[in-house]
């Protein structure tokens, strides 16, 4: 069966029996259908009193262009917590609908590790996406009335920072031009349309802690500067009120379940290259209330999603973690041996599944790389080896001899295939961690200015020579901290197909500088992203998506995703 028939042949549990798990009363769930529910943010308060869990992110190595199963191994994780005796709450992050119907497909997980219902995560869910969509273009439109009106703020049109968004990959909408027509058309002026979940309004929803953090974060939104370089934000040209009406209902996560029946918080979708790829704040301030452990993924590799996860969602939360896992297949290390190259929608290569564990060693140094990046924040690290049928004894046997030469607990997991049941060593590795006292740091002060904190990340984490910056980079550096930008968290925008910032360099590599062309301030969210290299905000459909079989079958059921 493929993942959307497994999901399908469950039974779910009712949501109010799912949030009894979390000690949720049914007066704090607001139903969307028979199988998801919001839970209202009044829940927070309510579970105060209640024992922290134990906080455990999910992440991995760097990965090739397939990835390596952190959602699978996060719904897994989860469950066997239930399995060996330990309540367990996941929290990860809402799919994008570009990738659902692009190339990658969905994110629910996979095989007998999902969170269902799978379709409807897939698609809409509770509507939240579509709620970033419509308050960031709220905020365009009245940017767009603003400079109609006479442009009382001086913007600069030349300016601008605040573009449009659309939850679907469409490389036409890249670049375009506004305002053609007549005199009562608008301002002529060109602009362009990035992904939803690359929206500021994704990572403000994901970072926010109540309703009125959500407000003042929307006001602070800087639309662009004027001529003499003076930022000018939403709530000078008076945005930011509409857009918080339009979130309101946003803010509260969404309730759904494991295929065992695990409670799986779901909340958020900010893009993992420009700004934090981890799910929302206001779903682990619940979700740390609700059991023993807490267990949620970051985006991409540890030296991207981890990292951000540490130095920006924590420090916007407070919450401190225990425990790290960092996922590994036999296929990444492989390629990180630099011996083959995967392409995403193409088969593997014939001689990668051919038994190697040497090939497994070449390419270990990634994988000792990303445990040391997890120790740079002062978490144990667990290695989760997420087991293929493709693979060999042999060549797990190579990964765990790497994470017993770190230091490292490690375990070989099952989960794809055997759910909860497969990740049981996992869980007790996981739990042996976590009862390890917490010696959780930030990588940087907030007193640090821009520069010596993207030099802090480039050296410790990707191991970079050093930074160099643009004349364009490093003329808007100065401009940002003269803008008082300068406490900010940086979240650096680079590929995360290397821990270079260079998607052909695998492994660790060495002896390289990490190139900043041009830096942009999220001041809602509370970053500053520096770019390093070509960054797509808006993907692109390939020659054979996911959207051309994605239907409706006889009985009027979706059909086609995975």
């Amino acid at each position: 069966m493929d993942d959307l028939q497994i999901a399908k042949s469950v039974s779910m549990r009712a949501p109010a029996d799912v949030a009894a798990d979390m000690g949720l009363d049914p007066d704090l769930l607001e139903p969307y259908g028979r199988d998801v529910a919001k839970v209202r943010l009044d829940a927070i308060d309510t579970l105060a009193d209640r024992p922290r869990a134990k906080y455990v992110i999910v992440s991995a190595i760097t990965p090739t262009p397939l990835g390596e199963g952190k959602t699978t191994t996060t719904v897994g994780l989860g469950q066997a917590m239930a399995r060996t005796g330990r309540k367990a709450t996941i929290a990860v992050r809402q799919p994008s609908m570009g990738p659902t119907f692009g190339i990658k497909g969905g994110a629910a997980g996979g095989g007998r590790s999902q969170v269902v219902p799978m379709e409807k995560l897939n698609l809409h869910l509770t509507g939240d996406f579509h709620a970033v969509t419509a308050a960031h273009n709220m905020l365009a439109a009245v940017l767009d009335n603003h400079l109609y009106q006479g442009n009382a703020a001086g913007l600069d049109q030349h300016s601008i920072t605040w573009n449009r968004v659309l939850d679907i990959n469409d490389r036409a909408l890249r670049n375009v031009v506004l305002g053609l027509g007549g005199r009562m058309d608008g301002i002529p002026r060109e602009s362009s349309f990035d992904i939803s979940s690359a929206s500021e309004v994704m990572a403000i929803l994901a970072l926010s802690t109540s309703l009125s953090d959500l407000r003042d974060r929307l006001g602070r939104i800087v639309v662009g500067y004027t001529g003499e370089g003076k930022p000018v934000t939403a709530e000078e040209i008076r945005g930011a009120g509409a857009m918080a009406a339009i979130l309101r209902d946003a803010l509260a996560p969404n309730l759904l379940q494991t295929l065992e029946g695990t409670p799986a918080l779901v909340h958020a979708g900010p893009f993992g290259n420009i700004a934090h790829g981890n799910s929302s704040v206001v779903a682990d301030l619940i979700g740390i209330r609700s059991g023993d452990y807490l267990i949620t993924e970051a985006g991409f590799g540890a030296d991207m999603g981890a990292e951000r996860f540490f130095n920006i969602k924590c420090r916007a939360s407070g919450l401190v973690p225990d425990a790290a896992v960092v996922v590994a297949t036999v296929r990444a290390l492989k390629a990180h041996s630099d011996k083959y190259k995967i392409v995403a929608g193409k088969p593997l290569p014939e001689d990668l599944l051919a038994e190697n564990p040497d090939d497994v060693l070449a390419g270990g140094a990634n994988l000792r790389k990303q445990i040391e990046n997890m120790r740079a924040h002062g978490v144990s690290p667990v290695v989760a080896i997420n087991a293929f049928p493709t693979d060999h004894e042999s060549e797990h046997r190579a990964i765990a001899a790497i994470a017993e030469e770190m230091g490292a607990r490690w375990a070989v997991c099952t989960h794809f295939a055997d759910g909860g049941a497969g990740a049981t060593d996992l869980a007790d590795a996981v739990a042996e961690a976590a009862a390890e006292p917490s010696e959780f740091r930030l990588l940087y002060p907030d007193e640090m200015p821009i520069r010596d904190k993207i030099e802090t990340v480039a050296r410790q984490i990707y191991g970079a020579d050093g930074v160099d910056y643009t004349p364009v980079a490093a003329r808007q550096l100065d401009g940002f901290e003269t803008n008082g930008f300068g406490t900010l968290p940086v979240c650096i925008a680079k590929t995360h197909l290397s821990l270079s910032s260079n998607p052909a360099l695998k492994g660790a590599p060495t002896g390289w500088r990490l190139p900043v062309r041009e830096v942009r301030a999220s001041v809602g969210a509370g970053f500053v992203y520096p770019i390093c290299g070509d960054m797509r905000t808006m993907p692109g459909l390939g020659a054979t998506p996911a959207a051309h079989r994605i239907d409706l079958d006889e009985h009027g059921e979706v059909a086609g995703l995975f």
